[in-house]
């Protein structure tokens, strides 16, 4: 299908199902614009459903650990990837609002409390939006803007742990939030190269929190969970208890990291240190057979030289562990270790290395399992993946973020449709 014949969102085009955005098929759009590839996953949600109706994934060119530092090749990258969730979607993409992730050890998390009096009268949404506004109301750096401000816990005078205050009678309204904080530059340049390839931010998110969205269950956000997301160029850590978020983290180190190794150690070019990555790596080199040989390329026209598996695999092991024990360093240290009954979730493609879940184990000595994406239908074959979890759950997280609002002001979705169809 050509651009000019694709259409557009707004004008509640046919998608050739009968349904059109009107009739409740609202899209949502998450992009994931990561260190090694750009995935953009376009979702038709329903009222019990999201449906992936478009996905476009190409490699990322202009981004280190997490950070672009090349703004002509990573808009460039963006089109691209637009361009083929367009054709598989069959919409005009162009000026929509995405969810956009974020990574990058520049991010920061912490936790902050808020109170205000409520004078022995009920509570109502103002007083709540006012004591977290009053918790949001910490000195940060000077470089640094926030972009996430997510409630833990709520407490009307003596009683703790309350989900949702609204309605209740107190004297003393408290809570307690997790404030995530960016790196200013980087969040421009994000969102510059957004409007460049010709789209709208309608919010970043931080990575480990959209890929919650997809690969966390409910019961392990309550039970506590850790949920490790190795990417290409950074390690996300995200710690969740009694159904809420407790703990941040970003670390520089990635997949992109391991293959670097290989690519150091063996003497190869980086596209073939990842295929042999890809193709006989693994994190526990013990558990490898030692006459095991394999073809390694090497640069100019030498001849490719052979080496052990065991080899490859002991230089991929000393970099997982390091990345797994820094981890595991950050729990102990943040107090939140003796929290998270419902063990370790690792998601992002290093996850897909073999016995890493073994390895994994032996470290946290907590039970560990890979991450894939769930909660969606539709074209699900081609993000089946523990590397498209951030994507899927941008989605989802715009979904879910649209419905609070909903529920916050009911007309709020109607008079934005409305707003939108005149700018436009």
């Amino acid at each position: 299908m050509s651009e000019k014949n694709l259409p557009t969102v707004e004008n509640g085009a046919d998608d050739g199902t009968g349904r059109d955005e009107r009739e409740g098929g609202e899209l949502v759009i998450g992009l994931d614009i990561g260190t090694t590839k750009i995935c953009c996953v376009v979702g038709e949600v329903f009222a019990d459903q999201i449906e992936v109706v478009g996905v476009g994934t190409v490699p990322s060119l202009g981004l280190k650990k997490g950070v672009v530092v090349n703004i002509e090749s990573t808009v460039n990258s963006i089109r691209r990837a637009v361009q083929l969730a367009e054709e598989s979607a069959g919409y005009d993409l162009r000026s929509q609002y995405v969810y956009v992730g974020i990574a990058g050890n520049h991010i920061k998390g912490f936790n902050s409390p808020g109170i205000i009096a409520v004078n022995n009268r009920e509570i109502k949404q103002a007083d709540i939006d006012e004591v977290v506004a009053a918790a949001r109301t910490v000195k940060i750096s000077e470089n640094q803007r926030i972009i996430h401000v997510m409630p833990q816990e709520y407490m009307v005078d003596d009683h703790t742990g309350i989900q949702n205050p609204l309605g209740m009678t107190g004297v003393r309204l408290v809570t307690n939030v997790h404030i995530v904080t960016a790196d200013i530059g980087a969040v421009h340049n994000l969102v510059t190269c957004c409007e460049k390839a010709g789209l709208h931010v309608a919010e970043l998110v931080l990575e480990s929190i959209a890929s919650a969205c997809s690969v966390l269950s409910r019961d392990e956000m309550e039970l506590g969970v850790a949920l490790i997301d190795i990417g290409g160029g950074t390690t996300d850590l995200a710690v969740f208890c009694d159904g809420t978020i407790r703990h941040t983290c970003e670390i520089g180190l990635g997949g992109h990291n391991l293959t670097n190794d290989l690519s150091v150690g063996l003497r190869t070019p980086l596209q073939e240190a990842e295929r042999l990555k890809e193709d006989f790596g693994g994190a526990i080199a013990s558990l490898i057979r030692p006459n095991l040989v394999v073809d390694v390329p090497t640069v100019g026209d030498r001849e490719p030289r052979k080496v052990t598996q065991k080899v490859l695999v002991d230089i991929l092991e000393a970099r997982i562990i390091e990345i797994l024990e820094m981890m595991n360093r950050e729990l102990v240290t943040s107090g939140q270790k003796n929290k998270i009954n419902g063990g370790v979730v690792l998601t992002g493609g290093t996850a897909l290395l073999a016995n890493l879940v073994e390895l994994a184990e032996q470290i946290f000595d907590l039970p560990v399992r890979i991450g894939y994406p769930g909660g969606i239908t539709g074209k699900v074959d081609e993000l089946h993946s523990p590397r498209c979890t951030t994507a899927t759950g941008l989605v989802l997280y715009g979904r879910n973020k649209r419905r609070e609002i909903a529920r916050q002001d009911p007309g709020i979705i109607g008079r934005l449709k409305e707003w939108l169809k005149k700018v436009m």
